[in-house]
């Protein structure tokens, strides 16, 4: 089961990678990668196609399901824990099969990118820069940090075959201010990264996670620091940001068809992005699929996992490595000086 990741700090917005929507418990993650963590182990085979509707229940497995859903859809969410390879090879799986179906009318949104990085994410997807420029200009370790490798299948494919990509993300200045202080506390420039009208989901069991979530941090000195009510603009204001981003793109292009690459919590019950492209383009067709790990395809779907999105994704993903222990203090093997 996996557990909402997120923290609460006060420039960088909440992270939500999300791995679960069990109860009360949630971890602590920063945005970037920890330097001491173990070496993320990096794939390009395929994960089995071991899907389920979220809503039914219903097992929709094997590659041509999924090919179905996906050819069908206008919008696709394929989530993801930022630090899980197969969930990239997944969200790559659905960009081969959007290709197939909508040819070069195409573009692949990106959460680990600040709409402020448009025009560097333009020239590379252009051909116009070389990936190391990309990830100077992009700042990549800085603006995303996780090991850009996982997502390099995904960014070769648009250059190849010269797809348009997106910059979704709202500036994490932006986001950790509306959690300090409040929507009313940005100024017109900074409010220039939201749609007109951001609004807060009332959507019954995203908020309760959220809640939850947020008072697990009790006492920290870090959550007084937040109010509840903040929190939840600043959640807002950063999935309205990236779903207005996505829904102005396909109101300026029709008949194009967009892949959103972002974590899990940003689909989560389809009340985020999802929600926020739904309201802003009549008729949209969208399909989310939540990556939840697990050992073995199961045979049934686990009831806590209805209604996470529209499909649950079952990946098995291969054991992390230990990290390499300390090195212990050299021994001498002096004779001690005499007394």
């Amino acid at each position: 089961m996996k557990t909402l990741l997120f923290s609460l700090l006060l420039v960088l917005p909440l992270t939500l990678s999300a791995k679960s929507v069990k109860k009360p418990e949630a971890n602590i993650e920063k945005r970037k990668a920890a330097a001491t963590e173990a070496a993320i182990v990096l794939t390009t085979s395929t994960p089995d196609f071991c899907l389920f509707g979220g809503q039914t229940g219903k097992p929709a497995k094997g590659e041509a399901s999924f090919m179905s859903i996906v050819w069908k859809n206008d919008v696709v969410y394929v989530g993801e824990t930022h630090d899980q390879a197969l969930d990239h090879m997944a969200q790559y799986e659905a960009l081969k099969a959007m290709k197939i179906a909508r040819g070069s009318r195409l573009a692949v949104g990106f959460e680990m990118l600040n709409q402020t990085l448009q025009p560097v994410l333009d020239d590379y997807a252009a051909g116009r820069i070389t990936e190391e420029e990309f990830l100077l200009r992009a700042d990549w370790k800085k603006e995303w940090g996780f090991d850009f490798n996982m997502y390099k299948p995904l960014f070769d494919f648009i250059v190849t075959h010269k797809l348009r990509a997106l910059a979704l993300n709202v500036p994490r200045k932006v986001v950790g201010k509306v959690a300090r202080t409040g929507l009313a506390s940005l100024t017109p420039e900074e409010k220039a990264f939201l749609p007109e009208a951001v609004a807060i989901t009332g959507h019954k069991k995203y908020n309760e996670y959220l809640k939850t979530t947020f008072g697990a941090h009790g006492d920290s000195p870090m959550a007084k620091m937040f109010t509840v009510e903040n929190y939840l603009a600043s959640m807002a204001a950063w999935n309205e940001g990236m779903g207005a981003r996505v829904a102005d793109f396909l109101t300026a292009n029709p008949g194009y068809a967009v892949l959103v690459v972002a974590g899990n919590g940003h689909l989560l019950y389809n009340a985020a992005i999802p929600a926020s492209v739904k309201a802003r383009v009549k008729g949209v067709r969208q399909a989310s699929f939540y990556t939840e790990t697990s050992a073995a395809c199961p045979e049934t779907m686990p009831e806590e996992h209805r209604d996470m999105a529209n499909y649950v994704w079952y990946i098995n993903h291969p054991p992390k490595p230990e990290p390499a222990p300390a090195a212990l203090p050299a021994v001498s093997t002096a004779p001690a000086a005499a007394l």
